[in-house]
Protein backbone atom coordinates (compact mmCIF):
# COMPACT_ATOMS: atom_id res chain seq x y z
CA UNK A 1 0.00 0.00 0.00
CA UNK A 2 1.26 3.27 -0.95
CA UNK A 3 1.81 5.88 1.63
CA UNK A 4 -0.43 8.58 -0.07
CA UNK A 5 -3.04 5.83 -0.29
CA UNK A 6 -2.04 5.30 3.77
CA UNK A 7 -2.45 9.28 4.11
CA UNK A 8 -5.69 9.67 2.71
CA UNK A 9 -6.97 6.78 4.74
CA UNK A 10 -6.05 8.23 7.92
CA UNK A 11 -7.34 11.85 7.25
CA UNK A 12 -10.56 10.22 6.49
CA UNK A 13 -10.74 8.41 9.41
CA UNK A 14 -9.61 11.45 11.48
CA UNK A 15 -12.66 13.32 9.90
CA UNK A 16 -14.98 10.88 10.19
CA UNK A 17 -14.29 9.78 13.73
CA UNK A 18 -14.61 14.36 14.42
CA UNK A 19 -17.85 14.06 12.72
CA UNK A 20 -19.17 11.31 15.31
CA UNK A 21 -17.99 12.94 17.78
CA UNK A 22 -19.22 16.50 16.88
CA UNK A 23 -22.89 14.29 15.92
CA UNK A 24 -22.78 12.33 19.37
CA UNK A 25 -22.25 15.53 21.32
CA UNK A 26 -25.07 17.36 19.03
CA UNK A 27 -27.68 14.87 20.20
CA UNK A 28 -26.78 15.28 24.54
CA UNK A 29 -26.73 19.05 24.00
CA UNK A 30 -30.14 18.73 22.38
CA UNK A 31 -31.36 16.53 24.88
CA UNK A 32 -29.97 18.53 27.93
CA UNK A 33 -31.56 21.58 25.84
CA UNK A 34 -35.07 20.18 25.31
CA UNK A 35 -35.35 18.76 28.82
CA UNK A 36 -32.53 20.55 31.91
CA UNK A 37 -32.37 23.91 30.21
CA UNK A 38 -36.39 24.15 29.19
CA UNK A 39 -36.99 24.84 32.81
CA UNK A 40 -34.11 26.91 33.54
CA UNK A 41 -33.62 29.72 30.44
CA UNK A 42 -36.70 31.59 28.78
CA UNK A 43 -38.05 30.55 25.51
CA UNK A 44 -35.65 32.78 23.21
CA UNK A 45 -32.53 31.53 24.87
CA UNK A 46 -33.57 27.47 24.20
CA UNK A 47 -34.29 28.61 19.92
CA UNK A 48 -30.90 30.37 20.43
CA UNK A 49 -29.37 27.36 21.62
CA UNK A 50 -31.22 24.72 19.67
CA UNK A 51 -29.86 27.23 16.66
CA UNK A 52 -25.80 26.07 18.00
CA UNK A 53 -27.10 22.29 18.23
CA UNK A 54 -28.46 22.42 15.07
CA UNK A 55 -25.23 23.99 13.33
CA UNK A 56 -23.28 21.25 15.22
CA UNK A 57 -25.01 18.54 13.55
CA UNK A 58 -25.52 19.85 10.15
CA UNK A 59 -21.72 20.06 10.48
CA UNK A 60 -21.16 16.85 11.48
CA UNK A 61 -23.08 15.71 8.52
CA UNK A 62 -20.91 17.81 6.28
CA UNK A 63 -17.80 16.06 7.46
CA UNK A 64 -19.43 12.83 6.82
CA UNK A 65 -19.82 14.19 2.98
CA UNK A 66 -16.45 15.46 3.22
CA UNK A 67 -14.44 11.85 4.70
CA UNK A 68 -16.58 9.84 1.92
CA UNK A 69 -15.96 11.72 -1.10
CA UNK A 70 -13.49 11.27 -3.52
CA UNK A 71 -13.79 14.65 -5.29
CA UNK A 72 -12.42 16.78 -3.02
CA UNK A 73 -8.46 17.25 -2.50
CA UNK A 74 -6.90 15.66 0.47
CA UNK A 75 -5.36 18.81 1.64
CA UNK A 76 -8.45 20.71 1.24
CA UNK A 77 -10.50 17.86 3.09
CA UNK A 78 -7.52 18.91 5.58
CA UNK A 79 -7.78 22.46 5.90
CA UNK A 80 -11.51 21.95 5.79
CA UNK A 81 -11.90 19.89 8.78
CA UNK A 82 -9.89 22.40 10.81
CA UNK A 83 -12.49 25.18 10.30
CA UNK A 84 -15.28 22.98 10.66
CA UNK A 85 -13.85 22.32 13.62
CA UNK A 86 -12.73 26.05 15.10
CA UNK A 87 -16.48 26.86 13.07
CA UNK A 88 -18.18 24.35 15.81
CA UNK A 89 -16.40 25.93 18.43
CA UNK A 90 -16.46 29.71 17.39
CA UNK A 91 -20.12 29.41 16.39
CA UNK A 92 -22.53 26.63 18.10
CA UNK A 93 -19.63 26.95 21.62
CA UNK A 94 -20.55 31.09 21.78
CA UNK A 95 -24.32 30.12 21.06
CA UNK A 96 -24.46 27.66 23.90
CA UNK A 97 -22.91 30.41 26.29
CA UNK A 98 -24.84 33.05 25.13
CA UNK A 99 -28.27 31.06 25.59
CA UNK A 100 -27.53 30.15 28.90
CA UNK A 101 -25.58 33.45 29.73
CA UNK A 102 -28.88 34.18 32.32
CA UNK A 103 -27.81 31.23 34.75
CA UNK A 104 -24.13 31.80 34.66
CA UNK A 105 -21.95 34.39 36.66
CA UNK A 106 -19.95 35.33 33.88
CA UNK A 107 -21.13 37.31 31.34
CA UNK A 108 -21.21 36.07 27.90
CA UNK A 109 -21.94 38.94 25.95
CA UNK A 110 -18.37 39.87 25.70
CA UNK A 111 -17.78 36.57 23.40
CA UNK A 112 -20.48 37.53 21.08
CA UNK A 113 -18.00 38.41 18.52
CA UNK A 114 -16.65 35.03 17.79
CA UNK A 115 -20.30 33.79 16.76
CA UNK A 116 -20.24 35.11 12.80
CA UNK A 117 -16.50 34.23 12.98
CA UNK A 118 -17.36 30.51 13.33
CA UNK A 119 -20.39 31.20 10.81
CA UNK A 120 -17.56 32.87 7.92
CA UNK A 121 -15.40 29.84 8.56
CA UNK A 122 -18.48 27.65 7.89
CA UNK A 123 -19.16 29.73 4.83
CA UNK A 124 -15.46 29.16 3.53
CA UNK A 125 -15.42 25.75 3.90
CA UNK A 126 -18.45 25.12 2.00
CA UNK A 127 -17.06 27.06 -0.51
CA UNK A 128 -13.55 25.13 -0.49
CA UNK A 129 -15.82 22.20 -1.17
CA UNK A 130 -17.64 23.83 -4.25
CA UNK A 131 -14.59 25.26 -5.97
CA UNK A 132 -12.64 21.86 -5.71
CA UNK A 133 -15.47 20.17 -7.25
CA UNK A 134 -15.96 22.59 -9.70
CA UNK A 135 -12.08 22.81 -10.39
CA UNK A 136 -12.16 19.17 -10.66
CA UNK A 137 -13.91 18.33 -14.10
CA UNK A 138 -11.86 15.20 -14.90
CA UNK A 139 -14.02 12.90 -11.96
CA UNK A 140 -17.24 14.35 -14.53
CA UNK A 141 -16.52 13.06 -17.65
Amino acid sequence: MSIFVQIFKMMNRKIILTAVFLGAVSIVLGAFGAHALKKVIDVNALVTFETGVRYQMYHALFLLFLATNNMVQEKTKKIIHIMVIFGVVFFSGSIYLLATNAITSFDFKVIGFITPIGGLLFIIAWAMVFIDIFKNKSQFQ
